[in-house]
């Protein structure tokens, strides 16, 4: 099966209003720069989004919120996006807020066929309006849900033409998890290589899991906070 797509734009064709995406990231670290300005060129409306945040300003998922293609998102953290903030509070955007670590284990959960699972975390709390509570061993515990998708889009630092996919350091983030749990993978990859170039040991997702490729190109990976030491003299 060829994998490959000419272009993000191509391999999002299919990606329909009111589609539920799953994007990896974390703040804008391992953001699938190419497929996101795919995306808001394409102006796919009404997306559900599950993602750890919503980019900031101007910068990763964030154009597709001011290009007011987002209807929901489902995340943990929604600082550093003054027009998040703006349009949660206006009413314009609904958001599901969910604790980070719950979050990661409800995308695991999706895709490994779990039904849901228990958690301390947020028991007490309005995450836990509406939900199943239940004591075990003394503890409270809170019935969570898992996560699916119709489309995933993340971004590999490598990756062969069978769509096994290596990404680099806190880059990893929440993707190879993102790759389990949807219906249809789109990876953007920094450097394409032939099918067994890779080391085996080394793949983080099997290419079983990723359906389409794209050959990324003109990476900005912009730094939300840049943080220096002052140098020694």
């Amino acid at each position: 099966m060829n994998k490959l797509f000419e272009s993000a734009s191509a391999a999002l064709q299919d990606v329909h209003d009111g589609a539920t995406l799953m994007a990896g990231g974390f703040g804008l670290c391992g953001n699938p720069e190419n497929l996101i300005t795919a995306l808001r060129a394409r102006g796919t409306k009404g997306l559900t989004i599950i993602s750890n945040n919503c980019g900031t300003d101007g910068n990763g998922l964030g154009v597709l919120l001011e290009n007011r293609q987002v209807r929901k998102m489902v995340s943990s953290y929604v600082g550093e996006n003054k027009e998040f903030e703006r349009q949660m509070l206006s009413g314009e955007l609904e958001v599901e807020l969910v604790p980070q670590g719950t979050l990661a284990e409800r995308i695991r959960a999706g895709g490994a066929g779990i039904g849901g699972f228990f958690t301390p975390t947020g028991y007490g709390t309005v995450v836990a309006d509406g939900k199943e509570t239940r004591e075990i061993d003394g503890k409270w515990y809170v019935l969570e849900k898992p996560l699916l998708a119709d489309f995933a889009i993340v971004r590999a630092w490598r990756g062969d033409t069978h769509g096994n996919l290596v990404f680099r350091m806190a880059a990893r983030n929440f993707s190879p998890m993102i790759c389990t749990a949807a219906r249809v993978t789109i990876a953007e990859v920094e450097e394409l290589v032939p099918a067994g170039s890779l080391d085996p040991d080394q793949i983080h997702v099997p290419g079983i899991y990723v359906k389409r490729l794209v050959q990324g190109a003109n990476y900005v990976k912009p730094i939300e906070r840049r943080t220096v030491r002052k140098r020694t003299p």
